[in-house]
C-alpha cells in the first residue's frame, strides 16, 4: 500500500505543549509514583501499634490479631481488581481515597477517645477498610504502569513498589513537620493525605496505546538515581534525628528537602514531553514527500474462510469454564480460573505464603522484639524506620537486577525468587540467636527480602500469565500473603510470646488481671518461634525451585516479542491516521 504524505506548514502551538505534559505518559508515571509513595501506610503500624496497646488496653495477642486483619486488608485485593476490569481507572482511585479516609479517620477517633471504645472486631474492620484502599492504589496506578510499559516491566515495577517502600520514611518526615513527633497525629495523617493525592491525579492515570521511546531505559534509570537520592536523604535524616534534637523549623526544613526530590520526577516528565513534542513538530513540518508501507500478506491460516480461522472463532465463542484447562502457552493471556487453576500458580501461592509471610510477621514485631532483647525506645524506633528504606532497596533492586540478568543471561525471574527466600531465614536465625546489635541486621535482611518478594511475585504474575487480567491476578496472587501472617503471627509468634510473658509473671507471683499489658523481656520470647519462622522460608525456597525448573525454558526465549511486535503495529496504524489527517 502507497501513501502520499504531502508537506504542511501546521505546527503544534506552544500552548498545546501543557496540554500534552499532563496527558502523556511520562507525567503518569510520575502521578503515579506519587500514590505509591502515599500508598504504603501499612508499613508504619509498628510505630503506631504501641499507642493502640496501650490506649485500649490489648496484650500482645490481640495486637498482633489487629496486625492480621491489616496485612488482610492490605494483601486481599480481589475486590479492586474485579473492579478494575469493568470500571475506568478513575473510579477505582476514588474507591480506595474512600475507604483509606473513612478507616483510618475511625481509627484516629477511637485512639483519641472522640468515640466510644470500639470492640475488637471493630477495630479489626477499622484497620481492613484503611489498609485494603492501598489495593485500589496499586490495582488503579501501577497495573496501568505496566500495561503501558511492558517491556520495561521489571523497572517499572521495582520503582513503583520502591515508593511504597520509601512511603513510611516519607510519611515520618511529613508528620513530623506539621504536627511534631506525636504518633496519635500520625494516623490522622495517615487518614487525609493519600486520599487527597490520589483525589488530585485521578484523571492523570489511563491506559495508553504502548509505544516506542528512545531513551526510555535511560529514563528508567535516572527515576533509579534520583529515587536512590530520596533513600538514603531519607536514612540520614531518620537516623540523625534519633540523635539530635530537631527544632520544629528543622524539621520542617528536612521535610521540605524530601519534598523537593521526590517531585523531581515530574521535570524529567517535562523534560521528555517537550522531546516528543519537538520531535513530532519537526516530523509536521518536514515530512517526507513519499512514505511506502509494504504490508505483508496474511498467513493462510489467517484468511477469511480458512479452517483454522473459523475454528478460532469457534473457540471465543466457548464458555471461560470449558477452557480451564486448555491453557494458552506461558506470557500469553490467560483468563483468570486458568490462572488460579494453574500448576504455576499453586506454588507461587505457597511459596508467598512462607515467604511473605514470614516477613510480615517479622516486620509487625520489630517493635516488640526490640523491648524483649533491651533496646532504648529511640534505638527500637531508629530500625523500625530504616526497614522502611531496606524495603525500598529490596523492591527496586529486584526490579532492576532481575531485569539486567534475564536479558543479558537469561537467568530465570524464579531463580531471583529463590533467593529472596533465603535471606530472610539468616535473619530468622539472628533473631533467635541474638547478638549486640543482631537486630540491625537483621532488619536489613528482612526489609530487603521483603521487598524483593513482593516486586518479584508481581513481575512473575505478569510474566507468566499476561496482562489482559493482570488487574485480578496480581491481587490473588498475593492471597497467600495474609494468610500466613494470621497463621504465623497470630496462631505461632503471638501465642508463644504471650506464654513466655505469662511465665515471667507467674516467677512474680503475678497474674494476668493485675497488669495493663503483657510484656516478655529476654532471648527466650522469640527464640522458638523464630526457628520455627527460619524453617517456614526454607521451606519456601525449596518449593520455589520447582517453579525455577518449570519456567526455565520459557526464561531461555523472547519474552517480550509479543510487546515489540504491538508496538510496531501501533506506530504503523499512527502513521496512517497521520496521513488520513493530512
Amino acid at each position: 500500500m502507497v501513501v502520499t504524505n504531502p508537506s504542511t506548514t501546521s505546527g503544534c502551538g506552544l500552548c498545546r505543549f501543557p496540554l500534552q505534559v499532563l496527558g502523556g505518559r511520562w507525567f503518569m508515571m510520575f502521578a503515579s509514583f506519587l500514590i505509591m509513595a502515599c500508598a504504603g501506610a501499612t508499613y508504619l503500624f509498628a510505630v503506631y501499634s504501641k499507642v493502640i496497646k496501650s490506649t485500649l488496653g490489648y496484650d500482645q495477642s490481640t495486637l498482633n490479631l489487629l496486625s492480621s486483619c491489616k496485612d488482610l486488608g492490605a494483601n486481599v485485593g480481589v475486590l479492586s481488581g474485579l473492579l478494575a476490569e469493568v470500571t475506568p481507572t478513575w473510579f477505582v482511585l476514588l474507591v480506595g481515597s474512600a475507604m483509606n479516609f473513612s478507616g483510618y479517620l475511625l481509627i484516629w477517633l477511637a485512639v483519641t477517645k472522640k468515640i466510644p471504645k470500639p470492640s475488637v472486631w471493630q477495630m479489626c474492620v477499622y484497620l481492613g477498610i484503611g489498609a485494603n484502599s492501598q489495593n485500589f492504589a496499586n490495582t488503579g496506578s501501577l497495573v496501568t504502569c505496566v500495561k503501558n510499559f511492558p517491556e520495561s516491566r521489571g523497572m517499572m515495577l521495582g520503582l513503583m513498589k520502591g515508593f511504597v517502600g520509601l512511603s513510611g520514611a516519607i510519611f515520618t518526615q511529613l508528620y513530623l513537620a506539621i504536627y511534631g513527633n506525636d504518633s496519635v497525629s500520625l494516623i490522622l495523617l495517615i487518614a487525609w493525605l493519600p486520599a487527597v493525592i490520589s483525589m488530585m491525579f485521578v484523571f492523570s492515570i489511563r491506559p495508553m496505546k504502548i509505544s516506542r521511546h528512545p531513551n526510555e531505559v535511560k529514563v528508567f534509570y535516572q527515576y533509579l538515581y534520583i529515587s536512590i537520592v530520596l533513600a538514603l536523604g531519607l536514612m540520614g535524616l531518620t537516623i540523625a534525628q534519633k540523635y539530635v534534637n530537631f527544632s520544629h523549623n528543622a524539621y520542617i526544613g528536612s521535610a521540605t528537602a524530601v519534598c523537593f526530590v521526590l517531585f523531581l520526577p515530574c521535570l524529567t516528565a517535562i523534560r521528555e514531553e517537550y522531546v516528543s513534542w519537538n520531535t513530532r513538530k519537526h516530523e509536521i513540518n518536514n515530512p517526507p514527500t513519499r512514505v511506502t508501507i509494504e504490508e505483508p500478506p496474511l498467513p493462510i491460516s489467517m484468511q477469511a474462510g480458512s479452517p483454522e480461522l473459523l475454528t478460532a472463532k469457534e473457540d471465543t465463542n466457548v464458555s471461560c469454564c470449558s477452557n480451564i484447562c486448555n491453557k494458552p502457552k506461558r506470557g500469553e493471556d490467560y483468563t483468570i480460573l486458568q490462572a488460579l487453576l494453574s500448576i504455576d500458580m499453586l506454588i507461587l501461592f505457597v511459596a508467598t505464603f512462607c515467604g511473605l509471610g514470614c516477613s510480615l510477621t517479622a516486620v509487625d514485631n520489630m517493635g516488640q522484639i526490640g523491648e524483649s532483647l533491651g533496646y532504648p525506645t529511640q534505638t527500637i524506633s531508629t530500625f523500625i524506620s530504616l526497614i522502611s528504606i531496606w524495603n525500598y532497596f529490596g523492591r527496586v533492586f529486584a526490579g532492576f537486577i532481575s531485569e539486567i540478568i534475564l536479558l543479558k543471561w537469561k537467568v530465570p525471574r524464579t531463580l531471583m525468587m529463590t533467593f529472596a527466600l533465603v535471606l530472610p531465614a539468616i535473619g530468622d536465625i539472628i533473631i533467635a540467636y541474638p547478638f549486640p546489635g543482631s537486630v540491625y541486621v537483621a532488619s536489613v535482611l528482612i526489609g530487603i527480602s521483603y521487598g524483593a518478594q513482593l516486586t518479584l511475585l508481581f513481575i512473575i504474575i505478569s510474566e507468566l500469565f499476561g496482562l489482559k487480567y493482570y488487574s485480578t491476578l496480581f491481587n490473588c496472587g498475593q492471597l497467600a500473603s495474609p494468610l500466613g501472617s494470621y497463621i504465623l503471627n497470630v496462631k505461632i509468634v503471638g501465642k508463644l510470646y504471650d506464654r513466655e510473658a505469662l511465665k515471667q509473671l507467674a516467677l512474680k507471683g503475678m497474674t494476668r488481671s493485675m497488669v495493663h499489658e503483657l510484656t516478655c523481656i529476654g532471648k527466650q520470647c522469640y527464640w522458638l518461634s523464630f526457628l520455627i519462622l527460619a524453617g517456614t522460608n526454607i521451606f519456601g525456597a525449596l518449593v520455589s525451585l520447582i517453579l525455577v525448573l518449570r519456567t526455565r525454558k520459557y526464561y531461555r526465549g523472547d519474552i517480550y516479542k509479543r510487546f515489540r511486535d504491538e508496538m510496531a503495529a501501533n506506530e504503523r496504524e499512527m502513521a496512517l491516521v497521520s496521513e488520513a489527517g493530512n
